[in-house]
């Protein structure tokens, strides 16, 4: 009652004040008392139920918003209705932050779902070069040097492309766009792969794009080393990747098993194997997505097309970006 009485102090100010002034009028006009005293009686009575009829009501909504204090997943439509224009506004305006909060946390419930879906796969992915690793020291008095350092370049793609996830939620803070050789990447990703390229016996034709690009270095590079990447694990033994370029596009080609017609406009979408990934058990389907998602924050274009048993070709799109 107290909080009450001080909302509505004015109120009752105004209304007592009203009251006075009525009376006194009725007074000065040289009315019975006794007609001045039973208006005033019936004014005051009438200002006095209308107050607790208003009580009631506040009092009711006070309990409701009361009860509302700390729960969670509060929702608009249990706030006590309002007639107020001002409370109305006021309703609208926490709707909205309503609405802003359950989207937010709609979308870091989605992100954390999605990293813990990748982590753990990744973590499967992880510990079969290093079963791998571990089967070749126990079982072998002459160790396979090679195998070695090629279940060990394994774990080191996926820590690179675990390092490139977690970077990528970032990535605005951590791009250095510079004048770059196209041919420097290319070179580089290369000589990373060259002992995967012997290994399996995979033909490399590479003719030099002599054209520089405003990029960032680390990034395209990582677009390269993964497209690589994926021709050399989808290439059989024996087969061809061709590194070329057409006026302004840098174009991967390979005579790998290919992709097949339907699964080709998903193929971006983070966690979308497709019938490789289901021969390849241990596809993740994070790489073409990241790669997807670094051309267009570098501002490149990446399109591919491929038929099964025909091979698959890449083609990046720099030309936004060149200086000469």
């Amino acid at each position: 009652m107290k909080t009450y009485l001080k909302d509505k102090i004015k109120s009752i100010g105004i209304s007592l004040g009203c009251l006075l002034i009525q009376t006194i009028v009725l007074f000065l006009f040289g009315l019975d008392l006794f007609v001045v005293g039973y208006a005033f009686l019936l004014c005051l009575i009438f200002i006095v139920i209308s107050f607790l009829v208003d009580y009631a009501y506040y009092r009711r909504k006070r309990i409701k918003l009361q009860e509302l204090i700390g729960k969670q997943g509060l929702e608009i439509e249990e706030f006590p209705k309002n007639k107020d224009p001002f409370e109305k506004e006021y309703q609208e305006i926490i709707e909205l932050l309503i609405k802003e909060k359950n989207e937010l946390e709609y979308v870091l419930s989605n992100s954390i779902t999605d990293s813990n879906d990748y982590f753990t796969m990744w973590v499967h992915q992880i510990k079969t070069p290093i079963a791998a690793m571990r089967l070749l020291l126990q079982t072998s008095d002459q160790v396979d040097k090679q195998e070695l350092e090629e279940q060990l370049f394994k774990i080191e793609q996926y820590v690179d492309m675990v390092l490139q996830y977690i970077r990528m939620k970032e990535s605005n803070r951590d791009f250095l766009f510079e004048t770059i050789e196209c041919d420097q990447i290319i070179k580089q990703s290369v000589r990373k792969y060259a002992k995967s390229f012997i290994r399996k016996k995979i033909n490399l034709n590479y003719e030099p794009v002599n054209f520089s690009i405003i990029t960032d270095e680390k990034w395209l590079c990582f677009v390269v080393e993964q497209l690589l990447s994926n021709a050399i694990k989808y290439t059989p033994e024996g087969g061809t990747i061709t590194i070329t370029h057409e006026w302004k596009v840098l174009i991967i080609k390979d005579t790998g098993i290919g992709i097949s017609k339907e699964d080709i406009p998903r193929i971006f979408e983070k966690g979308f194997t497709g019938y490789n990934g289901r021969i390849d058990k241990k596809s993740t389907g994070i790489g073409l997505f990241l790669c997807k998602t670094v051309c267009d924050k570098l501002g490149h274009t990446i399109k591919i097309d491929s038929s099964v048993k025909e091979g698959t070709i890449v083609k990046i799109g720099l030309d936004s970006y060149l200086t000469k």
